[in-house]
Formats: structure tokens, sequence, C-alpha cells
């Protein structure tokens, strides 16, 4: 075939959800080398990206066009995570949301590759590498202009917001997040506190959730929840709570 035979070109462009970038790797397995590529940049169809990566001649992706790439074509287990898909779903409006950092979650392995690394999004991609929770539960499609990208939902979002915290997270901050969430499904949340892996977390979960005076939460089985053993503390000097067991910020305790 004619390296300036359109047809193929044409038919990926046809496919191709604007606003996102195209991997090298996945381009192969279509059947597009990189010879043809090289050749498609030439003719003024596609535009260079970054060390394996492309996309449609003179389109802008966002951040969220790259992650899109990332899940889609390079199968990799990074989503949308925490305070950041909360704000893509609305539930974060009220807030001073941080406009130069979109927070990211990926198993242990998971690494962002180069291109993606030092592009200029004009915000920052942050991945957080835990197993704390399994790689696929409790995530949601975000919308997007053209396409979907996955996100954690709104359950999973907070239970990441409190693995960050208090150290990278505000729990007093959290606890706002947690009174917005007052329309949740009960076995969903269910799933995901026997799924997780962090006492902390789930203490933490349970807790809020109870300040916020979800009613939901009645629907919980704890009998059934790794409360673990032992006490707490995540700030020292703060308030004691006996029924977790754990010491939080005073600000918190009188939230």
């Amino acid at each position: 075939m004619s390296l300036r035979n359109p047809t193929k070109i044409n038919s990926l462009l046809q496919n191709w959800p604007a606003g996102t970038v195209l991997l090298s790797s996945w381009l192969d397995e279509q059947g597009i080398p990189s010879q043809l590529r090289q050749q498609y940049v030439k003719m003024g169809w596609l535009d260079g990206f970054g060390r394996g990566a492309f996309v449609r001649a003179n389109d802008a992706p966002d951040i969220m066009g790259g992650l899109y790439a990332l899940q889609t074509q390079a199968g990799l287990p990074i989503h949308v995570g925490a305070r950041t898909a909360l704000g893509m779903q609305g539930f974060a409006h009220y807030l001073e949301l941080n406009q130069h950092e979109v927070v990211l979650f990926g198993n242990r392995l998971a690494i962002l590759p180069l291109w993606f690394k030092k592009h200029d999004w004009g915000v920052s991609p942050v991945l957080h590498n835990s197993d704390f929770l399994p790689a696929d539960l409790g995530l949601v499609d975000l919308q997007r202009k053209q396409f979907t990208v996955k996100g954690s939902g709104r359950a999973r979002a907070i239970m990441e917001c409190l693995y960050l915290a208090p150290n990278n997270f505000d729990l007093v901050e959290a606890y706002h997040l947690m009174e917005g969430i007052g329309s949740i499904r009960p076995d969903a949340v269910q799933e995901l506190l026997m799924a997780c892996g962090s006492v902390k977390v789930t203490r933490l979960f349970l807790y809020l959730a109870e300040k916020a005076g979800h009613n939901w939460l009645k629907y919980i089985d704890l009998a059934a929840l790794d409360l673990g053993r032992g006490k707490r503390s995540l700030e020292p000097g703060g308030t004691f709570i006996p029924k977790y067991n754990m010491t939080v910020p005073t600000e918190l305790a009188q939230q």
C-alpha cells in the first residue's frame, strides 16, 4: 500500500475522539507503523505529541485527553481520584478547587509515561500509587466533550481523600465533602468498605458519615468490616473518639 493512501488515516480520524492522544504502540496494533505515521505527519494529518504519542493535526488535548489514551490504549490502571474526581462530578463546587493539580490514583506498579509527565498540560498530574482498594472497584465514567475517562465514584473518591489525610488532605475539608454525598447506594458503600485495606480509611469514613448524619449509614453491616485493633492517632493532642478508637483533630471533632 502506498504511503500516501489515505484509507487508513481517514478511517482512524473518523473513529478518533477529538481532544485525545494516540499512542504509537496502539497505532502499531492498528496496522499503522512508524514509517506511515511519519508520512501522515508530513502530509499534515498528524502532529507529534512527545516520544511515542501523536494528536490530530492542530488539536490540543487537555490532560484528560492524555489520560484517555493511557486508559483505553495502554490499558494502564490509572484513574482520576480523590478531590479531582469529586470536582468533575460537581460535588466540590462550593470549595476552592486546586486548579493547578489533577489527582490520579493507580496501583503500586503504575507509572506515568514520559510524554505524559513532560507535556505542559497547564496543570500538574499527581499520581498516588496504592492498593488499599481494588483497582476497578467503585469507578465511574466521567464525561468529557467527546469521550469519557474512568474516575472514582463519590464513595471511593471520599475514601481516597481519607487515604491521603491528614498529611496530604485536610480532614475538615474531607468532612465537608462527606456532607455533600447524602444520596448514595448503601450496597456500593458496603462493598468498598469490605474491600478496603486501610483501617484508618474505614474508621474515618464511618466516623465522618455518622457525623454528617447520613441515613444510608444505618444499612451498613458494621460486623462485616475490618476495623482493626488498637488506637489510631491522626493528630497528637487532638480529640479522642472512643467509638472509633482514634484521635482526630479537635477542629474536626467540633464541626
